[in-house]
């Protein structure tokens, strides 16, 4: 039970460089994600998310001798209220706090058959499937609402965006052996946290493998003048899974009394 939580930190090696010496700044990386790994700090951060907070807070409690008869998930539900009171209610604004936590059930995707925006479906609990879909154009598909988004890997290719939309624009490169996306552009929604963001939300996502290659890491830094008084920086993990496949999402299931909406 005292089995140690760590966030590694490991170089990109998705990147596949094509071309010549004149033209290395091509690079294709594509794999299927899915499945937590079978670590703590898998079952704690593939779900939905973690923070460092979390991750502190639960190996507390794992290396603590009186939690050896406690259930897993009984410490980890645990470490999520830790995070969310000590972490992730400080650095929301007033504004923010009015409506904190959000209520599951005025979900509007439960409610109206809303898919979700980037802000929450980045963490969506499914698979992540990563293609190149042309010349500087990477497509993120997420098993969760069979939702995509597009990213540019050449900036002035992206759309000029007349207003927010739900997936926002999004351009890559990389830094450091890092894959780095930033997106902006997002139309107010939800987050995982459970708090309102507005269209002025910037987020930045760095994307790592471990050295087996079997394990994809997320960390995302989400700024937001508005909701939050510094930025919140939300992780999260998944497993290497070549054989699995993101089912179309044609049915949502509306709450009792309401008409099924299909997609």
């Amino acid at each position: 039970m005292r089995a140690a939580v760590r966030y590694v930190s490991c170089a990109l090696v998705i990147l596949l460089w094509s071309g010549n010496a004149d033209t290395q700044s091509r690079f294709v990386f594509e794999g299927m994600w899915s499945d937590p790994p079978a670590t703590p700090e898998g079952q704690a951060c593939f779900p939905e998310f973690c923070t460092d907070v979390l991750l502190s807070r639960l190996n507390a409690l794992l290396d603590d001798p009186a939690n050896d008869n406690r259930k897993f998930e009984d410490l980890r539900d645990e470490a999520t209220k830790y995070q969310q009171d000590t972490y992730i209610a400080p650095h929301l604004t007033a504004e923010a706090l009015k409506t904190f936590p959000l209520d599951e059930a005025d979900d509007p995707g439960f409610l109206h058959c809303e898919p979700w925006g980037a802000a929450r479906q980045m963490f969506g609990p499914h698979q992540l499937e990563i293609r190149q879909r042309g010349a500087g154009v990477i497509e993120m598909h997420y098993g969760e609402w069979d939702a995509k988004r597009t990213v540019y890997l050449e900036p002035r290719r992206a759309p000029i965006a007349s207003k927010p939309s739900r997936m926002g624009v999004s351009t890559a490169r990389v830094e450091g052996g890092e894959l780095v996306i930033q997106t902006t552009r997002i139309a107010a929604n939800w987050t995982s946290y459970l708090a309102l963001h507005s269209d002025q939300l910037t987020i930045v996502e760095r994307y790592t493998r471990s050295k087996d290659a079997k394990v994809l890491y997320l960390t995302a830094t989400f700024t937001d003048p508005v909701t939050l008084k510094e930025p919140v920086v939300l992780k999260k993990v998944w497993s290497w899974a070549p054989n699995s496949k993101i089912a179309p999402y044609k049915d949502c299931q509306l709450p009792t009394g309401l008409v099924s909406k299909g997609r």
